[in-house]
């Protein structure tokens, strides 16, 4: 008798607590939806996930920018410098192959072929597997730039959307009084762990 006595004592106080801190978050002021449309864009109004998405595809760089992860720049453009770089030494060895091929074509021979690469090379088999080669390579590092340029965009889009993610104390394990079914009796008093995912100030998950 005396432990349910407690019980009930013990719920009453947590619940009143439980109750306090309820009514200190619902002042607290409640973050910004990233769905709702809180931005301005070109005199229209979208979202911040939106908004960001349109300035990575513009800029590549400005996403991040927009969503103040500065310190993503270095890797956003190390990134496309690399890719860049590449794509531009097998465009230059498949040009110069491919002006090579069309002299050969002509009657030229390989010692007077324009290029200092292909006019190196020993026969014209050489040549035709060279250039085969590099705009193999070539075209590989046109689809790296498009990855790279599409996980930049999609960096952007998922820092927009976890911007306004509510990560404040109110997710913290809560305990709250509850009534459990017992077998003696119909109830009894208890206490009830409870735990809420929020996002955006609005309950999501709770376990």
């Amino acid at each position: 008798m005396r432990f349910l006595r407690f019980s009930a004592l013990l719920g009453v106080l947590l619940g009143s607590l439980s109750l306090s801190k309820t009514v200190q978050a619902q002042r607290s002021p409640v973050p910004a939806d990233s769905a709702r449309r809180t931005e301005r864009l070109l005199g229209q109004a979208v979202t911040r996930p939106r908004k960001a998405v349109v300035l990575a595809l513009l800029l590549p760089g400005a996403g991040q920018v927009y969503n103040r992860r500065w310190w993503k720049l270095p890797l956003v453009y190390g990134a496309l410098g690399g890719v860049g770089y590449g794509l531009h030494h097998y465009q230059t060895l498949y040009r110069e192959y491919a002006t090579g091929s069309r002299e050969l074509d002509k009657g030229k021979t390989l010692p007077n072929l324009s290029g200092s690469n292909v006019s190196r090379e020993l026969t014209t088999q050489a040549v035709d597997v060279g250039l085969s080669r590099y705009r193999t390579q070539r075209d590989t590092f046109i689809g790296y730039s498009g990855i790279v340029y599409g996980v930049i965009v999609l960096d952007a889009l998922v820092d927009a959307h976890l911007h306004d993610f509510d990560v404040s104390e109110n997710l913290a394990l809560q305990l709250r009084p509850t009534l459990l079914p017992a077998a003696t009796a119909g109830v009894t008093p208890g206490i009830q762990l409870r735990m809420a995912l929020k996002a955006s100030g609005q309950p999501k998950t709770t376990l």
